[in-house]
């Protein structure tokens, strides 16, 4: 079940490779989250010390949330990946070029699980590209089906 998407990271990068991360959160943001108060739109992924990291993900607390507790809307979160898959992520990164992205948040047998994906950073000329592109598939797709309609 998806929670919320980074929509403006498909368009704005090439992506390599996925990988599924799981987050270690609070009580308080794991309630906002199931409530749909999480975003994504301006959040990356870092690494540290060979722990990777979500930052810039705001998690909206809910009003009924507990007065003890103190919430911190954009407080960094860390990313739960195996040892393999960091090791993989720190080589690609040193190379120019590649970042490292959070595409989305969803849950898994009941956890909250991040998509993250190792990325390239597009070119302008490349963004204009793959929007012709799909208005090419999107005008090839009606004219298929008013094809079909006319047998």
């Amino acid at each position: 079940m998806n929670i919320c998407s980074n929509k403006k990271a498909l368009h704005d990068f090439s992506i390599d490779e996925r990988f599924e991360a799981g987050l270690v959160l609070e009580g308080w943001e794991v309630k906002a989250i199931r409530a749909g108060k999480a975003q994504l739109r301006d959040s990356y992924v870092k690494i540290k010390n060979g722990e990777v990291w979500l930052l810039g993900c705001q998690i909206t607390p809910l009003i009924s949330a507990s007065t003890h507790v103190f919430t911190d809307t954009s407080r960094v979160k860390k990313l739960l990946l195996k040892t393999k898959e960091i090791n993989r992520l720190i080589g690609k990164v040193d190379q120019k070029g590649y970042t490292i992205i959070a595409l989305d948040l969803h849950f898994t047998k009941g956890m909250v699980k991040a998509n993250i994906a190792l990325a390239k950073g597009k070119k302008e000329y490349d963004k204009r590209a793959t929007e012709k592109e799909r208005e090419q598939k999107k005008e090839a797709a009606y004219a298929m089906k008013k094809m079909s309609k006319n047998i």
